[in-house]
């Protein structure tokens, strides 16, 4: 338990509901501690708004209205100090068809695409899809043992047709939460060689390291805000994913108008219980989220201490925020190290896909026994490497 109100120790049945986390695995003895979603149901004070807005029993096309609206902008200036405006937003439902439509919008076709490595495997799909070039630069470790931007070797990457930078901060699947003066190299970068920004912080409220604080890119200067789409959503936070609600923000009008005449015809209207979860989400879902980040901070301390003490052969560098944990098992010299644990009974990410070879991708976001379970099965799998 967490408190009187909200426990994160049991998670219903997910088997049978069209779970991609859980069906990938289905007939199979696997812990699915993999895709980023949480075995968590969602705040009650959520699932009380979705029951009202159910009870309504109309269904029909949904556009965005005062009340989700208003909350994300209360949300925004209240959490993050963003003084944004209601024009600026578009609502989308997802933040991967987001980062697609920005390789589309702000670049032509043969142009490049810059971004760092590892990352969430649609950073490194999206400027291909469109026929863009990819470029990536590995990020380094700092004198703290955190992962950062390298900026030499983004200085000697970048190229004159170079037209965009994509950002995940914090990162996924690193666990950065990147500071003020990361940022604004970042921005002076982009500014430098006049690099649109594109901004992804959808896990900006689950910062797990209390000393960290997340910084919205765009709040950075008006400069560097003219040339920032900002892409967030409450659907990793709150365990939303599902209703499929993601929200980006651009104040410059030019960079928006080209955004939405991409997107036109491609990107349907979001779903009216998006709308709603959203809304209640960043009205009425702090006490929960506080509770949550609580259980994950214990969780995270539960996963370093048993990789120091029971995985000799595993590297786990330090992490600030999300669920998800990055692991390099290069040294235990497996070919397919997803597949070698999945074989002991727990299912996680391949590093390959993030550009990460030698890796695995742990979602710690689950019941404390059921990671402790799965920890177990992995100190097998190491064994037996």
């Amino acid at each position: 338990m967490t408190g009187p109100k909200y426990t994160f120790d049991t998670c219903p049945e997910r088997s049978g509901f069209g779970s991609l986390k859980w069906d990938k695995y289905k007939g199979g003895d696997i812990l699915p501690l993999w895709v980023a979603d949480m075995d968590f149901t969602t705040a009650p004070e959520i699932l009380d708004a979705l029951q009202a807005r159910l009870e309504h029993g109309v269904f029909g096309y949904t556009v965005p209205y005062e009340t989700p609206v208003q909350a994300v902008l209360d949300y925004l200036s209240q959490r993050h100090g963003y003084k944004a405006e209601a024009p600026w937003l578009d609502f989308l439902p997802g933040l991967v068809p987001a980062l697609n439509i920005c390789c589309r919008a702000f670049t032509q076709p043969g142009e490049s695409v810059l971004t760092t490595t590892p990352v969430y495997p649609p950073f490194l799909s999206a400027p291909q899809y469109a026929n863009r070039e990819l470029i990536t630069v590995p990020l380094a470790l700092n004198q703290n043992n955190l992962w950062t931007l390298d900026f030499d070797a983004l200085e000697a990457a970048v190229r004159p047709d170079t037209r965009l930078f994509i950002l995940c901060n914090p990162h996924n699947p690193v666990g950065r939460v990147y500071t003020r003066e990361e940022l604004t190299e970042l921005a002076d970068f982009c500014l430098r060689h006049d690099l649109i920004l594109v901004s992804d912080e959808i896990h900006c409220d689950l910062i797990i390291d209390p000393t960290a604080s997340h910084i919205t890119t765009a709040t950075l200067s008006p400069e560097i805000a003219r040339r920032t789409i900002t892409l967030m959503a409450a659907s990793k936070t709150y365990n939303l994913p599902g209703l499929a609600c993601a929200y980006s923000i651009i104040e410059d009008d030019g960079l928006r108008q080209k955004f939405r005449k991409t997107f036109r015809g491609l990107i349907t209207e979001v779903n009216c219980f998006g709308y709603t979860a959203t809304a209640a989400a960043y009205k009425h879902g702090e006490p929960w989220r506080q509770a949550l980040i609580h259980y994950l901070r214990s969780n995270h301390q539960i996963l370093a201490d048993f990789v120091q003490r029971e995985l000799p052969g595993i590297q786990f560098h330090p992490m600030q925020a999300t669920y998800l944990a990055w692991l390099d098992v290069s040294a235990l010299g497996l070919a397919r190290p997803a597949a070698h644990f999945e074989a002991h009974g727990v299912g996680l990410s391949d590093g390959t896909p993030f550009h990460g070879r030698g890796h695995l991708r742990l979602n710690f976001g689950c019941p404390r026994d059921r990671l402790l379970e799965a920890l177990e099965k992995i100190a097998r799998a190491v064994e037996k490497a």
